[in-house]
């Protein structure tokens, strides 16, 4: 099992022939992802990296069965994109991009609420089930599968992890990274509850960082439901200073929750096991999976 994307997954990329489309779909290729095809307004009929290219999103799902897309469209674009993913009836929508507007987020956002449909990111390195498909910006080699699902705001965080767990003698199922902009489609709630769900997923790594509620809610819902399966808590961003952002949009002290400090702690009471440190990921994981 895993949960998102798999060998199964028909993906097309949106910015197919642009410069950030083309290096990331050929790395994805060339893991074994199953790529159909990509999308590039006024392209439709040509071929690129040996796939078919369409003008449009639902082009791409009436002739080769699209169901998942990755979006590497300009920042002033990928709101129309995501939109017009979610209105062609795609499933899993990952969006790359860094620096949408907020307001065009907001549309977006409400647009793909109402559609039967699940949005990663944007601002996100995507989403890998190892050795079946890597639909995101991730080293692949540093994925081997196993049994830890790992949820992350972090990028880099979340190939440390995952490189930690795999010098363990474990593996994952899948890692989803959900982004760090103010305004995401999945929570970490969210993206948890899809791995607390998932059969093969027997331990969940959570990487949060300062800024917003995302990850004090997440353990919320895990003492709710009465701690199913261990979680692995570290939060990103100890020292930075209040008030400023700190790399992803979202990263900015807000209230008295929202500091390292407050969220370790409510992480601690609802049951998760908490690091001080991302270089003890690793090692926590193999402790609690004993």
């Amino acid at each position: 099992m895993s949960v998102l994307v798999n060998k199964d997954s028909k993906i097309i990329v949106q910015g197919f022939t642009g410069s950030e489309g083309t290096f990331h779909a050929e790395q994805m290729i060339d893991y074994g992802t199953n790529v159909v095809g990509g999308v590039t307004p006024g392209k439709g009929g040509q071929e690129h990296l040996g796939k078919p290219v369409f003008n449009t999103v639902s082009e791409a799902v009436e002739k080769v069965g699209a169901d998942t897309t990755i979006i590497f469209v300009p920042p002033a674009f990928a709101a129309d994109a995501i939109m017009e993913a979610a209105d062609a009836g795609i499933k899993v929508i990952i969006t790359i991009t860094e620096g949408i507007p907020v307001a065009d987020m907001v549309k977006a956002y409400d647009y793909v609420n109402d559609k039967d449909c699940r949005l990663i990111g944007p601002n996100c390195p995507g989403v890998i089930t190892p050795g079946e498909a890597k639909v995101g910006i991730m080293p692949g080699f540093v994925f081997k599968k196993g049994n830890v699902g790992i949820v992350s705001k972090s990028g880099t965080l979340t190939y440390e992890a995952a490189d930690q767990v795999v010098k363990q003698g474990l593996g994952i199922t899948t890692a989803i990274g959900i982004g760090g902009d103010p305004i995401i489609g999945t929570t970490t709630k969210e993206a948890v509850e899809l791995l607390m769900n998932d059969e093969e997923t027997e331990c969940i790594v959570m990487i949060g960082e300062i800024g917003g509620q995302l990850e004090a809610d997440a353990a919320r819902w895990v003492k709710e439901n009465g701690n199913k399966k261990p979680v692995v808590g570290f939060i990103a961003g100890e020292t930075a200073p209040k008030g400023r952002t700190m790399g992803h949009a979202g990263a900015i002290v807000g209230g008295a929750d929202d500091t390292a400090e407050a969220k370790k702690r409510i992480m601690s009471e609802c049951g998760i096991h908490v690091v001080n440190s991302p270089a003890e990921i690793g090692k926590k994981v193999a402790e609690v999976l004993g």
